[in-house]
């Protein structure tokens, strides 16, 4: 692997189509590294590859666009190139046709190999979405709902616990609507629970609002399952949600988050806004915004309203205008910083579980179960990456000084 400054021979882009803005990074770095090496070979897959493939290839020569469905082939690129004799002349040739051969693949290919520089592995379960929110092209791109069965998500949950990891992510676009005949999201997690160890920890990536039944709350009050989730809310309004086809309304976010706090003491709690949204007003916003303050979420994750082709909101007759949008935006995200603040300071003293991420320079840092990035006080000179301790956060801890004094080993 090339280091992050270092030129490189080749790159992998993967890119995302949720905002214009994102389209516009994509290009950026297609650009970007085409400019430092004019000889080296683009691969760019994602999204925003997906839905437009014919204008990536123009940007420049020797790319290669990498559909979802060929993207498992990038997993092993670097050992399909080491079997072959290959000259810089055809290089590009060689990965075009690696890439582009017919053969059995899967979005959920994996190798528990890709994970080794981290700590945390990630393990896709779930992939599209049935939803047909009217601001996303996601599920565009990526089609309806599909799960990995749920034998063989235990298989490789059980496969990353034997080869060192002491957390897995489960993650897909819509997670919420895994679904394998009637396995469903919270018999897939009591499943998954049941077959691995006492100190394995497990860390949903995303959850619906509208998901929480009493079944899936009473498997999350298992203490592997860490106290962190993230709800795509788009907005606290409900005019506004029912323009855009969500599927709740506020009162269901208000019961999630209520079910959320009583099966996990304080958890971290962070979620989506969009702003600007079309025919939003400015008491809609103010709605949001207020709403926003009584729930207490933890950090939101805030985006303008961007126009997607192909969406039913793309051309819409009541656009908020551009600078609005980015008002808006700023006030969430200064909102976002000072309940994250309050977070912060509502931990100091509290004792939590850390897997350790990174050792450099004798500096210790690690990942709480509530997702707080901490720099880890008296650890011993024994400790390893992928450590699973217990630490007790500092009573002066803040966003700008955020530590923790190491207090016992769990599991090495």
């Amino acid at each position: 692997l090339a280091q992050p400054n270092e030129i490189a021979d080749i790159y992998i882009i993967n890119t995302c189509t949720v905002t214009t803005k994102a389209e516009q990074k994509a290009r950026r770095m297609i650009r970007k590294y085409h400019r430092e090496n004019k000889e080296a070979i683009i691969i760019v897959t994602g999204c925003y590859a997906q839905m437009e493939e014919e204008l990536i290839k123009e940007l420049i020569d020797r790319v290669v666009v990498v559909s979802l469905e060929d993207k498992p082939k990038l997993l092993t690129l670097a050992h399909s190139l080491g079997k072959r004799m290959i000259t810089d002349i055809d290089l590009f040739e060689t990965i075009y046709s690696i890439l582009k051969e017919d053969n059995e693949h899967s979005s959920f290919d994996y190798d528990a190999a890709s994970f080794s520089l981290h700590s945390r592995a990630f393990l896709k379960i779930q992939d599209g979405c049935d939803n047909s929110c009217g601001y996303c092209r996601v599920t565009i791109a990526r089609g309806n709902s599909v799960s990995l069965p749920y034998e063989e998500v235990v298989e490789r949950c059980r496969a990353l616990e034997s080869t060192g990891y002491k957390e897995i992510v489960l993650t897909g676009v819509n997670i919420s609507q895994y679904k394998d005949g009637e396995v469903k999201l919270e018999h897939l997690l009591t499943h998954i629970l049941s077959s691995l160890s006492p100190f394995m920890r497990i860390r949903l990536s995303s959850l619906e609002p509208d998901c929480f039944s009493d079944g899936l709350l009473e498997v999350l009050k298992d203490y592997r399952i860490q106290p962190h989730f993230h709800l795509p809310l788009q907005s606290l309004s409900n005019s506004v949600l029912n323009r855009i086809n969500r599927h709740y309304d506020y009162e269901t976010v208000q019961r999630a988050l209520s079910s959320l706090r009583e099966v996990k003491e304080n958890p971290f709690i962070a979620g989506d806004m969009i702003t600007g949204l079309p025919g939003e007003g400015i008491g809609e916003f103010n709605e949001s915004y207020e709403r926003l303050k009584e729930l207490h979420i933890n950090q939101i994750h805030v985006f303008p309203y961007s126009p997607r082709p192909s969406t039913p909101l793309f051309g819409a007759s009541d656009p908020v205008p551009e600078y609005l949008r980015d008002e808006r935006a700023s006030l969430l995200r200064t909102l976002s910083v000072d309940h994250t603040k309050n977070y912060i300071i509502s931990q100091r003293g509290k004792i939590v579980d850390v897997i350790i991420e990174k050792i450099v320079d004798n500096k210790v840092s690690g990942i709480s179960g509530n997702y707080l990035k901490l720099m880890i006080k008296k650890a011993p000179s024994t400790i390893t990456q992928g450590a699973l301790i217990k630490a007790r956060i500092d009573e002066k801890a803040s966003m700008e000084f955020l530590c923790a004094d190491f207090l016992e080993l769990l599991h090495p």
